[in-house]
């Protein structure tokens, strides 16, 4: 009986015991979360005394994971108020207790601010030691934080990066390389908006300048200066010391490539930023003083808080009285506002009303935007599978064109076969022209243009159309226009091709005139009047609007062949529309139809003197005194018979590569002059091989060869490496004018043969 009864009293004794000690602990992680809070607030009086109380709680009861949480935050602050000292013991203790907690979090965390603040003293190398047990303890188990999340990664890379400066600092490459390839491996668990990335590009940048490495380093601390410029990432004080840092690296690796302006300019950046952090640490050093201060004078404060807080039991029972008046108070205004519900719950369910048809309009919304970006995708992948067999088709009827042996027969199914490909062409090119003008997406080109021979090409693509049709193209250009102006020539081209190609479709036996009429010159503008006029069976008054709506076409049903996707016109009008002036229109039924549009153009002067060193009338090259080489890489065969074809035609040496990958092997062991590549390819895509290439080499001309959208592709063609772009299917004399400037610029920057004329020939 008595031992039941010893037994009973134990039982009850071990669970209050037990109840105790797990209030003390919740009570120990309150304190800890509080004091957390505080120093997060940059509170640090209060946080230091609050761990304290944590500290001493814990002690009580052998709460080694509250011990270790109290321990290395004041080990932070102590840190923080620049006492290295103390901070050293409070995060020895922290080891200690968290060791017996087995909590590696805390553990690594330790040593890694250890070793971070060692590396502020002679030697650096004092550091290592504790940055090493960091990474020990970081791979041997999962990290979780006070609120379990997993920070294994960021310790990772925060001790990597960190490994890899100190190496650099005592000027150990290979270790510092070893330790930043590990740093980028973790990058991929990490997401921060950029901020260690810009760690990882700035000491990238550091051990290139090493190196002597300019190009890269101008190019890894630029990216990393982007990443914190354009994204919000990293707290304010850790972003701008970033900042002066890269800015710091990049002054003195322009000074090295000897360009001074630009040294200037990120030197000035860097003065900014390091002004800021000047005047930040003045802020800081006197919250440092006041804190300590504050820590010596928080015991009174606390006796003089106690003083209040009896004053205020005194107050608060006088506060009782009142409530009570006040609560007979509240429940007569209780039943007058009964009164007041019934007119505001109509109130509410009309409210409600309203909420739940606005979400359905949210919804619709939604829905709506998520249609035009799957129509914007749809046209986007269907314009790139049109695109690349049109290349080859296209393409190879060209080259067999071309081939004087085919009978008669042969060529007119020939040049059948290509008009139907051009015509499928430029339907695909109307189709996402639509698309792009009413995205906003088009902006106009200023290049120079030989207005005749511009509009000679033209004329010669409708030859077959022409014959089919039996019509006779007459061009009249006014002596008094100048030979060479300034404007985009493939917006203008394009509007010229629309409104012939609609004048031929709906004229049989006619005659089609083109007239370029000049109005007057101002200083350096030209102001021009085009009319492309036909004798066709004109347009009725009514539809003379019309015509210019999308998808619009006139209904005649006994002419079956005017049919087509009414794109034309509307395009044509909308780009003129950009140039600043308006498409017009006079029309009579059995009489025939004009358009006209008045255009002004800035007269190039300088393109005279120019014009012997680049002659560029069809059909006509200077000789080459030697084979330019070219790489092509292209995973379609029958686009890599085209091209190959088209560049032995032009006296081009031509080497072609399967793949991305094929075509950095290539690069490796051979010279080229210039590279076309294709963006999409299996093994490695384009963009990838582009930037494996620029990193060796920043000056050989790549252009990237795609069947894509351009608007799509030109956007950020050149952050990726590339100097120009090529839609395929392409012309013929764009294409090979693209590819001579290229290699013309690549040999001008190095200083070779400056002299030797330059293959430039349209086909």
């Amino acid at each position: 009986m008595k031992a039941n009864l010893l037994y009973c009293f134990l039982l009850c004794h071990l669970l209050s015991f037990g109840q105790t000690e797990r209030a003390l602990i919740n009570k120990i992680d309150s304190i800890n979360e509080q004091a957390l809070y505080h120093y997060r607030s940059n509170e640090l009086v209060k946080s230091f005394n609050a761990f304290n109380t944590a500290i001493k709680l814990s002690d009580s009861i052998k709460d080694h994971y509250g011990n270790a949480v109290a321990n290395f935050t004041i080990g932070k602050i102590y840190n923080y108020m620049q006492d290295d000292n103390k901070a050293e013991v409070s995060y020895t203790r922290a080891i200690q207790a968290s060791r017996l907690a087995s909590d590696n979090f805390i553990l690594a965390s330790s040593y890694l601010n250890l070793g971070k603040m060692f590396m502020r003293h002679e030697p650096p190398t004092k550091a290592i030691p504790y940055l090493e047990k960091a990474l020990y303890y970081t791979n041997k188990h999962e990290l979780r934080d006070q609120n379990n999340k997993d920070c294994k990664n960021e310790i990772l890379f925060e001790t990597h990066i960190i490994l890899a400066k100190l190496y650099l600092e005592i000027s150990d490459t290979q270790n510092a390389l070893i330790y930043l390839s590990k740093a980028e491996r973790d990058l991929k668990y990490i997401n921060d908006q950029g901020y260690s990335e810009a760690q990882w590009n700035l000491v990238f940048g550091e051990y290139c300048i090493y190196k002597e490495l300019y190009n890269s380093a101008s190019m890894k601390l630029n990216k990393a200066a982007a990443l914190l410029e354009q994204h919000n990432v990293g707290n304010a004080e850790n972003k701008k010391e970033l900042l002066s840092a890269i800015y710091e690296q990049l002054s003195t690796c322009y000074a090295w490539l000897e360009n001074d302006s630009r040294a200037y300019q990120t030197l000035l950046i860097h003065n900014t930023y390091k002004d800021e952090l000047l005047n930040e640490e003045r802020i800081r050093q006197d919250i440092i003083a006041k804190s300590k201060l504050s820590i010596e004078n928080y015991k009174n404060a606390a006796q003089l808080a106690n003083s209040e807080r009896i004053e205020q039991l005194v107050a608060s029972n006088k506060i009782k009285n009142v409530n009570i008046i006040i609560s007979i108070m509240v429940f007569l205004l209780g039943i007058s506002l009964l009164t007041m519900y019934k007119s505001y719950s109509s109130k509410r369910k009309l409210s409600d009303i309203l909420k739940a048809r606005n979400k359905e309009l949210e919804l619709a919304k939604n829905e709506a935007e998520k249609s035009s970006e799957l129509k914007s995708n749809f046209i986007s992948n269907v314009t790139h599978e049109l695109r690349t067999p049109l290349y080859g088709v296209v393409g190879l009827t060209s080259i067999l064109l071309k081939n004087n042996s085919l009978s008669s027969r042969d060529t007119k199914f020939l040049k059948s076969l290509k008009y139907s490909g051009d015509y499928l062409l430029n339907l695909v090119n109307d189709v996402l022209q639509i698309e792009k003008i009413e995205s906003q997406k088009i902006e106009l080109k200023n290049v120079t243009v030989n207005i005749r021979l511009l509009i000679e090409n033209l004329v010669n693509s409708f030859d077959y159309r022409l014959e089919e049709t039996n019509n006779e193209l007459q061009i009249s250009i006014d002596k008094y226009i100048p030979e060479f102006i300034k404007c985009d020539n493939v917006r203008l081209s394009q509007v010229l091709i629309n409104l012939i190609g609609n004048s031929i479709k709906f004229t049989e036996n006619g005659k089609i005139h083109i007239r370029i009429l000049h109005l007057n010159t101002v200083g350096d503008y030209v102001s021009l009047r085009f009319e492309i006029e036909d004798n066709g069976p004109g347009i009725p008054k009514e539809k003379q609007k019309t015509i210019f709506e999308n998808f619009s076409q006139l209904d005649d049903n006994s002419n079956t062949n005017y049919q087509g996707t009414g794109l034309g016109l509307p395009i044509s009008k909308n780009i003129i529309e950009l140039f600043g002036s308006v498409l017009e229109v006079e029309s009579e039924v059995n009489t025939g139809t004009i358009f006209s549009f008045e255009l002004t153009f800035d007269i190039e002067r300088e393109a005279k003197a120019n014009v012997r060193k680049v002659n560029k009338t069809r059909g006509r090259s200077t000789g080459l005194n030697r084979k330019y080489k070219i790489l092509v890489a292209e995973d379609n065969k029958i686009n890599q018979i085209v091209t190959q074809n088209l560049l032995h035609k032009e006296n081009y040496e031509c080497v072609i590569a399967k793949n991305g990958q094929e075509a950095v092997e290539f690069f490796e062991t051979t010279h080229f002059d210039l590279i076309l590549m294709d963006i999409n390819m299996p093994i490695m895509h384009g963009n990838e091989a582009t930037k494996i290439i620029r990193a060796s080499n920043a000056n050989v001309p790549i252009i990237a060869l795609t069947a894509a959208d351009i608007e799509e592709v030109k956007g950020n063609y050149q952050l990726i490496g590339y100097d120009d772009v090529i839609t395929k299917p392409f012309d013929n004399y764009e294409f090979f004018q693209t590819v001579s400037e290229h290699i013309e610029k690549y040999k001008s920057i190095h200083h070779t043969e400056l002299n030797e004329p330059r293959l430039v020939k349209v086909s």
